[in-house]
């Protein structure tokens, strides 16, 4: 009789998360992962638990302006609960039955490629929806003055970098609009 090899799973719950490789604006995900994420998000969506719902309705009825958020994002290779692309920020929202130890992992996981993860109890959400609204807030306004301040430090250590835009009207190749075909302006 011959000696059966068994397979030993290491304790994952101290280590550090692994860091999540990005390829330009993508992440190293293969098509077949990405589709699957996306499949498993869209049915995440369609049966979104109460807390998700009130949430998802707070943020449908307020005017963020730039920073909107969007209901079950994949971000690399997760499905956050609302996701801030122009923030950087994501929302999770913690469910009674949720993995604790593979929600640290991936927290960290993100974390590491620089988005800031919020974690709100599904009980808080739907008993005092305004306090978590106004911790909400509190978040954003951090993280756009982290953003800002990195911004600055970025042109202050770049000092010969032109941060100058282009002006739109002499942006606009081969529009004619208040120009007539020799140059003069028609107005």
């Amino acid at each position: 009789m011959t000696d059966r090899k068994t397979l030993g799973l290491r304790d994952t719950s101290d280590t550090e998360a692994p860091e999540l490789p990005k390829k330009g604006r993508g992440w190293k995900i293969s098509d077949k992962r990405l589709d699957a994420l996306h499949d498993r998000a869209r049915e995440m969506r369609r049966f979104a638990s109460p807390a998700n719902k009130a949430l998802a309705k707070k943020f449908a009825e307020a005017d963020l302006g730039r920073y909107t958020f969007k209901r079950f994002a994949v971000v690399g290779s997760a499905i956050v609960d609302f996701n801030c692309h122009n923030l950087g920020m994501a929302i999770m929202i913690d469910e009674e039955d949720q993995d604790e130890t593979l929600a640290k992992r991936r927290d960290k996981s993100l974390e590491s490629v620089g988005i800031r993860i919020m974690r709100i109890k599904a009980t808080d959400i739907l008993d005092d929806m305004d306090a978590v609204l106004a911790r909400i807030t509190a978040g954003m306004r951090i993280r756009i003055g982290d953003r800002k301040d990195a911004a600055r430090a970025h042109r202050e250590a770049n000092p010969n970098q032109d941060y100058s835009r282009p002006d739109r009207k002499d942006n606009r190749a081969g529009s004619d609009r208040g120009h007539d075909r020799d140059g003069g302006d028609r107005r």
